[in-house]
């Protein structure tokens, strides 16, 4: 089909589908965006504060994933029943009031640990200090900061859980199969975009006004973006910028997957499957295969990486030094955005269908992530040796998982495609869960026993361990995913 002139008589095709992408791509951002506050102000700025060890910032990071990946199960299935413009409201919504809460968390340590309630930052964290002096502590500091900032990271985590349901589900609804792959490549690119803004200026913000600013100020973008999305969104067949041409060209799988036959508005809706009949197939479970470990290994750099360059080389999120190499880092994955188009070569030029695609796409990808089996002997040489290693794995990553999002559509009617991706997340979130508790409790114990492994000692060794496991998950995930689903099979009702 023409891609600028679909159907003959139509008139030139419109781009709007580029600019609801574009929206989705600001919300990942966002989305990224919140969700590294922590991860950047934590080592530097609160566990001083709070003293906190890497086990406790484990276990928030590791709660952060469960709680993520129960919401991940249900809110798909909620998105699909509610339509996403109502569905991304309510996600960004309960994640941006989640990310602002951050804020008052040292307030609140301090009233309910020594009783001084204050509206000043400042005044709280003199208290817990002065306190702390006296040995006067009511409550232990580090136990009440931790159970408060997991109240808000369990919000954060319950409006965050919507937001790739919602963008998988948008995409479908304005991409033909065969661009769906280069489309979320694209706005998942958001999250490095996140990720690269992130050591600029969140750091920044709280060294010069505060931990405390740096929560807030991230926090209200995302009501920003809420303003935009309820006037520039609906379904491409009531919008009145997606023309027929346009429209045509969404809409052209239809006539070839019958399943997809009723997309448009004015349509009969389609047959839901519920979420426990989505656990019979096995096209299901080889979703949850290519997200569990694969997650796990991006969540794990995601919010551990500001901590590696600090215990490993020294250098503090705030430093010149700690920013350029976290900026490096994200900004190599940022690579992935081409990757992301490979799939729609093998589809077009050697006419493969959209799956067999995906699936040699994903094999390649796979292989990058061997890079980092070599990362820590190379940190021995220089520190940008590793950075460049992550960065790269980041970017395969991100190529990985823009497919295996899409593979989902590729399968699954569209009735279901946010019920199975959020099953997806759950898988992605329980394997986030192990690898962020299991890594604060593995460096904690490796810095108290200094550990040897390989011939590196204490965190470093702990480090090593991670690598390795980083380097084959892609792999073995592959591997899963072709035996269960060896070839190309739609789910129809």
């Amino acid at each position: 089909m023409n891609l600028q002139n679909p159907q003959t008589g139509m008139g030139k095709m419109t781009s709007y589908r580029w600019m609801i992408c574009f929206m989705l791509f600001m919300a990942t951002t966002i989305n990224y965006m919140d969700r590294q506050v922590l991860s950047l102000t934590w080592k530097d700025f609160i566990a001083p504060e709070f003293n906190w060890t890497d086990a406790n910032y484990g276990t928030i990071a590791g709660c952060f994933s469960l709680i993520y990946s129960i919401a991940m199960l249900f809110v798909g299935s909620f998105i699909d029943k509610i339509g996403t413009k109502k569905g991304y409201m309510w996600a960004i919504g309960i994640w941006s009031v989640g990310a602002c809460l951050h804020t008052f968390c040292g307030i609140a340590t301090a009233g309910i640990s020594v009783g001084t309630w204050t509206f000043s930052f400042e005044e709280a964290r003199q208290a817990l200090a002065a306190a702390e002096t006296a040995g006067a502590v009511i409550w232990s500091v580090s136990t009440v900061s931790i159970w408060l900032f997991l109240v808000a990271r369990i919000i954060l985590a319950v409006g965050e859980a919507g937001n790739f349901p919602c963008a998988i589900k948008v995409t479908a609804e304005y991409f033909p199969k065969k661009d769906r792959g280069f489309a979320t490549s694209v706005f998942n690119a958001g999250a490095q975009l996140g990720a690269l803004l992130a050591p600029f200026t969140i750091p920044i913000i709280a060294r010069y006004w505060g931990w405390e600013m740096s929560f807030f100020i991230i926090g209200l973008l995302g009501f920003i973006w809420m303003g935009f999305w309820i006037r520039m969104y609906n379904p491409p067949a009531l919008h009145k910028k997606v023309n027929k041409a346009e429209l045509a060209y969404i809409e052209s799988d239809k006539e070839s997957d019958r399943a997809m036959a009723a997309s448009a508005a004015s349509e009969q809706p389609e047959k839901r499957l519920s979420l426990w009949k989505c656990f019979t197939y096995r096209q299901t479970w080889a979703v949850v295969a290519g997200r569990c470990l694969p997650d796990a290994v991006w969540w794990f750099f995601l919010f551990w990486a500001p901590a590696y360059v600090k215990d490993v080389y020294g250098y503090r999120s705030d430093s010149t030094m700690g920013m350029l190499l976290i900026f490096t880092l994200y900004l190599i994955s940022m690579l992935s955005i081409i990757g992301g188009y490979l799939p729609t070569i093998f589809i077009d030029k050697y006419k493969m269908n959209p799956f067999a695609g995906r699936m040699r796409a994903m094999l390649i990808f796979a292989l990058f992530p061997l890079l980092g089996l070599f990362a820590q002997p190379l940190g021995n040489i220089s520190c940008w040796f590793p950075i460049i290693i992550i960065g790269i794995i980041g970017a395969a990553h991100q190529s990985w998982s823009a497919n295996a999002y899409t593979v989902v559509s590729d399968m699954f009617p569209k009735s279901a495609v946010a019920t199975v991706t959020g099953i997806g997340g759950m898988a992605g979130g329980i394997g986030s869960l192990l690898s962020n508790q299991g890594s604060g409790l593995l460096f904690t114990y490796a810095k108290e026993t200094d550990m040897s492994f390989l011939g590196f000692q204490g965190v470093q060794a702990g480090y090593m361990i991670v690598f390795i496991v980083a380097s084959v998950a892609y792999l073995f995930s592959w591997i899963v995913i072709k035996l269960l689903v060896p070839k190309y099979k739609l789910i129809e009702l």
